[in-house]
């Protein structure tokens, strides 16, 4: 029960025991009063009816006593009068059958009043003439209780009713900094940090209140720095010192990374001798004057044609990775590259389509780190001897279908479930027990299992991420892979979903259908919560309304701030696999230590991931991170329901 309902009702039950009090003792008071009331007038009107019967007794004139007791029948409530004469012992009796009106007959069946009556002896000198017997009727003392009650009842219920009114709004005014406190305070514990609270007039509480601010504060601070520590650590060994780019480690971490996930683009070498040239002309610092304004224009005006990572590699040469981009879409860049390296080179006082080469190559499948860099190296030789501005390295096979043909062949797979899974362990880092399974799946397509890697590409391109993702948690949930594994499975959405307000809608109703959506990780690119912030934050709301976990893969993959941790508040992150790679450098260790130290202090569990061997997992001990993934532990086949009944 909350403290507004706790003091609620100790003051409700202890205005309720005032008003009970006050009321039983008008009411006993009362019926005393009218008890002694009543006593009081039937001795008065015994006397006053002796007096005024003793001359008509005296004469026997029977008819006017008759007419005095009717008198006195209708001045008051009397139940029976008896007159007796002494002389013959004759008995004379008049009875009234009193109606009490506006009192209910329950009030009165009471019996709060005992009855009362009153003798008197008629004298005439020393004669004694007749014995008078007067019964009075409690009704009087009914009514006027009953009119009082009534009355007292009217005023307490007002007064009950006010003083609960203002009882529940003063309580509730003199309450609020109060709840106000235990909001902020519970959004601290889960790591949000709002602006300090107004200071309230309660002496008690703004004490309070000035303590949790300065917590707020403090613990803001412990986070901003960790946030600036991380960064401070990727700016000291990944970033280049004159053109503010990512250097060539950085470049090489994340080419790994992305050669390890589904995906196309490309990759391109620029040699800039004429950088040089500025140089021997006006030295070095115009020389570095210039590479950075070159750089923040390719880092302005490149990203917008493909989604890319722009790098300076060495002295004159920089890379640019095309992560996501067709063939067309890399000529587009690559052109706009040429333009804006002209551009500059006459700025500079230079001859443009000279002193420059750049070399090109395309993805292909199962490349490898060193075979993109020694197909984009072979590329740029040939451009710089054929003294041209680029050259392609084409290794281009001949694809087996084309655009068209893909998408009638993805749309036939996927829309019937033609899913084949298999799944990755992740492991407890110090019981080395299963704490999920990463599921992957693939695709049948012309009677061929097709890899992810293959067919992603294509999906992307397609925009068939979020029909894929629908019916991939379908035949998750009909194949009953949920229920022959007794870990949480860990599903990837595709870019498309985070942004499709269509299948929010579609994964809410699911989640609320499915019998064991508790076991289900939804885990999303660090990319997209980046780039898709809002529409994160509201998917991230509905899965963990419907019972399921969120997931951030590829942590520490963005140069940018981990902020968004706090607005997603994810159950977990991955580091990116390119972290793995950094970890051979005990400096860029440091870098996973803070991005471990930043998920833990939010309370976000943390796994490693890319870890192939056992002496890598060694030397990842010291990072305390929950968990750990690679080849280490190959992924493995996924069997149905279907396929375990049937071996049974």
């Amino acid at each position: 029960m909350t403290l507004f309902k706790q003091i609620y009702s100790l003051l409700f039950g202890l205005f309720v025991l005032v008003m009970a009090s006050l009321a039983y003792f008008q009411f006993t008071e009362t019926r005393h009063f009218m008890a002694n009331q009543m006593e009081s007038e039937l001795n008065n009107a015994s006397t006053s009816l002796s007096l005024m019967l003793k001359p008509h007794l005296q004469t026997g004139d029977m008819v006017a006593a008759e007419t005095l007791v009717n008198v006195i029948f209708e001045g008051g409530f009397y139940r029976k009068v008896s007159l007796t004469w002494l002389a013959d012992q004759q008995v004379q009796e008049w009875e009234n059958p009193v109606l009490v009106e506006g009192v209910p007959q329950w009030f009165i069946d009471l019996d709060l009043f005992t009855s009362q009556s009153s003798e008197t002896v008629i004298t005439s000198g020393w004669l004694q003439l007749a014995n008078l017997k007067i019964e009075a009727h409690p009704g009087l003392g009914y009514r006027e209780l009953w009119r009082v009650m009534n009355n007292t009842l009217l005023v307490i219920s007002v007064l009950f009713l006010m003083s609960i009114l203002v009882l529940h709004f003063r309580l509730k005014a003199l309450l609020t900094p109060l709840n106000d406190i235990a909001i902020h305070a519970s959004e601290i514990a889960q790591r949000v940090f709002n602006p300090d609270m107004a200071l309230p007039k309660t002496a008690e509480l703004k004490t309070v209140v000035k303590a949790i601010n300065s917590m707020s504060g403090q613990l803001k601070q412990v986070f901003n720095t960790l946030d600036n520590e991380v960064d401070s650590l990727r700016r000291d060994n990944l970033i280049d010192g004159v053109s503010n780019l990512p250097n060539r480690q950085y470049l090489t971490g994340q080419i790994t990374s992305w050669l390890t996930e589904p995906g196309y683009g490309g990759l391109l070498l620029v040699k800039m001798d004429w950088l040089e040239e500025i140089y021997s002309k006006y030295g070095y610092q115009v020389r570095d004057e210039t590479i950075r304004v070159l750089a923040l224009r390719m880092q302005e005006q490149l990203p917008p044609i493909a989604e890319s990572v722009i790098a300076r590699i060495a002295n004159t040469e920089f890379a640019l990775l095309i992560t996501k981009g067709e063939r067309q879409n890399i000529n587009l860049y690559l052109q706009s590259l040429i333009r804006l390296i002209n551009q500059e080179m006459s700025k500079a006082g230079c001859a443009p389509n000279r002193g420059f080469a750049i070399g090109v190559t395309e993805r292909t499948l199962d490349m490898k780190t060193s075979e993109l860099l020694s197909q984009a190296d072979n590329a740029l030789q040939q451009a710089v001897s054929s003294n041209i501005a680029s050259s392609w390295f084409d290794s281009r096979s001949q694809q087996e279908f084309n655009r068209e043909q893909w998408r009638e062949r993805l749309m036939t797979a996927i829309n019937q479930n033609q899913f084949v899974f298999q799944w990755q362990s992740v492991f407890d880092s110090e019981s080395h027990e299963v704490l999920q399974r990463e599921l992957y799946c693939q695709l049948n397509i012309d009677g061929k299992q097709v890899r992810a890697g293959q067919f992603m590409p294509y999906v992307e391109l397609l925009s068939l991420g979020s029909q894929l993702d629908r019916c991939l948690l379908e035949s998750v949930v009909e194949q009953g892979l949920l229920e022959i594994n007794s870990e949480p499975v860990a599903i990837n959405l595709t870019h498309d979903s985070l942004q499709d307000p269509d299948f929010h809608t579609w994964l809410a109703t699911f989640l609320q259908k499915t019998k064991f959506a508790d076991k289900i990780y939804f885990e999303i690119p660090e990319f997209g919560a980046n780039n898709n912030l809002v529409e994160c934050t509201r998917l991230a709301d509905l899965i963990r309304a419907g019972g399921a976990q969120l997931g951030i893969d590829h942590c520490g993959r963005q140069m940018g701030s981990l902020s968004y941790l706090q607005q997603l508040k994810p159950h977990y992150v991955k580091l990116d696999q390119s972290l793995a790679f950094y970890s051979n450098n005990q400096q860029n260790n440091e870098l996973c230590r803070a991005l471990v130290n930043i998920a833990k202090g939010l309370n976000i569990e943390v796994i490693m991931t890319a870890i192939e061997e056992q002496q890598q997992l060694e030397q990842i001990q010291s990072l305390r991170a929950t968990g750990y993934q690679g080849y280490i532990s190959a992924p493995e086949d996924v069997m149905s329901m279907h396929d375990v009944g049937s071996m049974n």
